[in-house]
């Protein structure tokens, strides 16, 4: 036997793994908790140093917040597997168990995806206690649970899943050769939610539809605190925004935080302001290409306030759009992410000889609480679109489906709307007079001296109204200045 067979931190596997390979979203549950669903499944590795056994504890390094952990079902490999079939996939399956694969999302960002830092730390894949033998299993009728302190937070089955086991066994065995002993992470359901120091966490795997409700046994980790923190000359400190809080704690609500982007107070100065005014002031600061050119609003007495959700797409080409336009595409995917207080922001590059949504991604938008929708292409359905009533600019109606000019590229990135670039939360403001685009930094400080300029502009236009000439009162002259103030300081 050897030395890694009886190392205490991998008495729930048959022994050390070589290769722990992990999917990013795998259940619907949790994919729609994120608002995005993946087409197909995609992966990333952790250690086997981060394997630690059932009764342990996990520390929440120094100087970090968002432990988070999620239950798993663990598969591990019996025999080789080397581009198998899916019929066959689930052959090379020896043992089901439980897992908890642990994530430290501060450390989430600047791994891009990889998530070597933030899921590869010692004792981050607690695994077991018991290993179910995977021949007296069905692998679409498994189901996980796991327990924080004694309460249930996630509870769901493999029939909720995106991608069954076998697949997953399947896919990954055409780019390498699983061995025995691997093991696969098979992703976690809705749930999963951050942990703090002295909670513990139970995770069980079992077939409650089998002979004898087969089962992994509680699979329990307790949280502690860290003694040692990051050294920023080595490399990137832990980081945090409302976003990882939010994804950490499975939604903005559980994390204490309001809708996304703008607070009721500066969202209520923005409705009050005109865009005239806003565009300005943002010139005033030398912003001039800021307006959204040639789009129209469908309903011109909504005023459309909130903060951008982007949507690219590019030029149609046959074989593109075979490849990127069908199934759970781009603008599906937007249209299903899009969250409470947020415009769309399409750029169609001005091209409007098709629609870029229709009836139903309207109704989801309006749905899922979003502000509004801006594109400068067309829009398909115009009458039932206009009826949902949510705020929508576009360049016009058109009858044509997507697929005749535009092939549905990418979101969450910069685009070019109406020969504007609009960044991924950047706050948008429309009237009747169109669409500007106000950079977050600025917003508070443009909607103020709107405002501002609005109520003088008011006072002005009553002093013409009552007979005065506007040469020196628009601008004001020292005078007139003087007279306005005296105004302002008795209201």
């Amino acid at each position: 036997m050897s030395q890694d067979s009886t190392d205490g931190r991998f008495s729930g596997l048959p022994g050390r793994p070589g290769k722990i390979v992990a999917i990013h979203v795998a259940y619907a549950s949790r994919a729609d908790q994120r608002g995005r669903r993946p087409d197909r499944p995609s992966y990333f590795f952790k250690p086997s140093s981060s394997v630690a056994p059932s009764g342990g504890t996990v520390e929440r390094p120094a100087g970090t917040e968002l432990l988070a952990f999620e239950g798993e079902i663990a598969l591990v490999i019996g025999t080789a597997a080397r581009r198998v079939p899916l019929d066959r996939a689930w052959d090379h399956v020896a043992w089901v168990t439980a897992a908890n694969d642990l994530g430290l999302y501060d450390l989430r960002a600047n791994d891009k995806g990889s998530n070597v830092r933030s899921k590869g730390g010692d004792g981050f894949t607690p695994v077991g206690p018991g290993l179910l033998d995977a021949r007296v299993v069905d692998p679409g009728a498994l189901r996980v649970r796991a327990w924080v302190n004694g309460e249930i937070r996630q509870d769901d089955t493999t029939a909720g899943l995106l991608f069954p086991l076998p697949q997953l066994v399947a896919d990954l065995s055409q780019h390498l050769t699983l061995e025995p002993g691997d093991v696969i992470l098979t992703g976690t359901p809705a749930g999963s939610s951050v942990v703090v120091p002295g909670d513990v966490v139970e995770i069980e795997v079992d077939a409650p539809d089998a002979p004898g409700t087969p089962t992994s046994g509680r699979l329990v980790t307790t949280v502690v605190q860290g003694e040692q923190a990051f050294d920023g000359s080595l490399g990137s400190l832990p980081a945090v925004d409302d976003v990882q809080r939010a994804e950490a704690w499975g939604s903005r609500a559980a994390a204490g935080l309001g809708p996304t982007g703008l607070s009721p107070e500066l969202r209520e100065k923005l409705e009050r302001a005109p865009v005239a005014a806003l565009s300005a002031q943002l010139r005033r600061r030398g912003l001039d290409e800021v307006t959204i050119d040639g789009v129209r609003p469908m309903h011109p007495g909504a005023k459309l306030v909130g903060t951008a959700r982007t949507l690219r797409f590019v030029p149609g080409r046959e074989d593109l759009f075979a490849r990127h336009g069908s199934g759970y595409n781009a603008q599906k995917r937007a249209f299903d992410a899009v969250g409470e207080g947020e415009v769309i922001v399409i750029e169609a590059r001005g091209e409007d000889g098709s629609g870029t949504l229709g009836d139903i991604l309207a109704l989801r938008a309006h749905a899922r609480g979003a502000a509004g929708i801006v594109t400068d292409g067309g829009v398909r359905d115009h009458a039932a679109v206009a009826a949902v009533g949510i705020p929508v600019y576009s360049a016009g109606a058109h009858p044509a489906v997507l697929g005749r000019k535009h092939v549905p590229w990418d979101v969450d990135v910069a685009v070019a709307c109406g020969g504007t670039t609009v960044e991924p939360g950047d706050v948008l403001v429309g009237d009747g007079d169109g669409v500007v685009v106000i950079p977050p930094a600025l917003v508070e400080e443009v909607v103020d001296a709107a405002l501002a300029q609005e109520e003088e502009d008011g006072w002005i236009a009553e002093q013409v109204a009552a007979g005065h000439a506007v040469d020196g009162l628009f601008p004001m002259d020292a005078r007139w200045r003087a007279r306005y103030d005296a105004w302002r300081a008795t209201r």
